[in-house]
Parts: structure tokens; sequence; C-alpha cells
């Protein structure tokens, strides 16, 4: 359970979406997602609702492209596919909108990054680190 989810008392991504779209009715929000969630997305909650309530960025990761690709989810958003260039004109989106984002990942893993610098975080000289939704202290 994430912090907002914990605020909000939602449990599942559709109902804290609806939360967060009631609570802020004057913010514009983008979900991003792994293609690994994409490709069993179709298996969520109410996944369509959540489609039809944000534009979906999809982050492509290693090993999942062809899974996300060949997905329930993905047949479905055919015409709603958007290019990244369109993400320059973010105000223009509305749902159901999906992009895929393509990247050259670093090959390291997290625990190999933190392992090779393990204190990094004590060098971030930001005193009162808030989450920008919860306004809750970021550990």
């Amino acid at each position: 359970m994430t912090a907002v989810e914990r605020e909000l008392g939602t449990r599942f991504t559709v109902d804290t979406l609806a939360a967060i779209l009631r609570r802020w009715p004057k913010r514009r929000f983008v979900w991003l997602m792994g293609s690994d969630n994409l490709a069993q997305f179709h298996q969520w909650k109410d996944w369509r609702r959540i489609a039809r309530m944000v534009p979906i960025a999809v982050i492509a990761r290693p090993g999942y492209d062809g899974a996300a690709v060949a997905s329930p989810a993905m047949a479905w958003f055919g015409r709603y596919r958007r290019s990244a260039a369109s993400l320059a004109h973010g105000s223009d989106w509305s749902a159901p909108a999906l992009v895929l984002l393509r990247f050259d990942p670093d090959p390291r893993s997290a625990t190999a990054i933190r392992r090779a610098d393990p204190s990094w975080a004590s060098r971030i000289a930001i005193p009162s680190l808030r989450d920008g939704v919860t306004h809750s202290r970021v550990n």
C-alpha cells in the first residue's frame, strides 16, 4: 500500500484514481506504468475504467515488450495510441490515450547501483522532502 492509498483509504488502482481525481479536479494526471504491467493490465480490476480516467504512458521494460504488445489491453488501446512526441502537448491529451516510451535503460539493477554508493541518500540536502500529493514525509 502506498502513502496516497493509506490516506485515501483505497485498495485498488481504479478506486485510488477516482479518489485522486475527485480530490484534485483541476489537476491533470498521466498514469505511468511499465510494459510488464501493460502485459497483464487486462487482469486488473476495472482496467477499462482506469484507461478512461487518465492517459497512460507505458515505459518499456526489457523482456516484456512482446507480452505487452500481444496483450488484450494493447489490442483494446489500438485506436487510442498516441506518439511519444504528443507528450510535448500533454494538455491536449484526454483519456483514453496510450503512449509507449522507449529509451536505453541502465542495464544495472537497482541493487547494484545502491551497493556501488550505499551512502548516496545522505548527500541529498533537502531537509524536509515531502510527497507532492499527500504532503507526507518521504523516507
